[in-house]
């Protein structure tokens, strides 16, 4: 296992994941229920969310090393640009419904459904298959997106109000899409390079 591939991970989902719909969705259920019961059914989405990357990066892996950089470095690009034009979406489009109590179960289970179907072929998805076939280190990079991904959860559900009232989202979209866009140049650098 690597710190330094389990922080550039970190990272890079972090920041991608900031201005997503997913925040959002955490922050809309942190109001309505119990924070830890959120937090208990979003991290399991998460935790499945980056298997599914982790399994398909790992087969993006099995490419010769200049077409997975080459192909890393278009998904890159493709992610700045989606995060470049990304739109303000409406938050009542991404609340979960009540459930009718507020157990354990029912609150978590439904943070999960909300979060995996929100996360299910999303950009930080395609993000951590990208990092995962580019540095074959599934442990390293799973770790890393799994952690950005509950920090952003958490965050969101806690204390998203407060840090937008001192980052706008522009601020954070434009950061994350000009380290994805300095992802995408050395990937397609390495790819031509060889």
């Amino acid at each position: 296992m690597s710190l330094t591939i389990a922080a550039l991970t970190f990272g890079i989902i972090f920041l991608a994941e900031l201005p997503d719909k997913t925040a959002l969705a955490s922050l809309v259920l942190g109001t309505r229920y119990r924070a830890s019961y959120v937090f208990a059914g979003i991290a399991a989405a998460f935790a499945l969310h980056v298997g599914l990357a982790l399994a398909a990066g790992s087969l993006l892996a099995l490419l010769p090393q200049r077409w997975v950089e080459g192909i890393t470095g278009l998904l890159f690009l493709v992610g700045a640009l989606m995060l470049l034009w990304h739109k303000d979406e409406d938050e009542e489009g991404h609340a979960a419904k009540e459930p009718s109590s507020g157990s354990f179960w029912k609150v978590a289970g439904a943070s999960f459904v909300v979060v995996a179907v929100a996360e299910f072929g999303d950009l930080t998805q395609i993000m951590t298959a990208n990092l995962a076939a580019k540095y074959a280190d599934p442990v390293s990079v799973g770790l890393g997106a799994w952690l950005a991904l509950c920090a952003v959860g958490g965050i969101a559900i806690v204390g998203g109000q407060k840090l937008l009232q001192y980052v706008p989202m522009r601020v954070i979209v434009r950061v994350a899409a000009v380290v994805m866009l300095l992802m995408a140049v050395f990937s397609v650098f390495n790819a031509v390079t060889g």
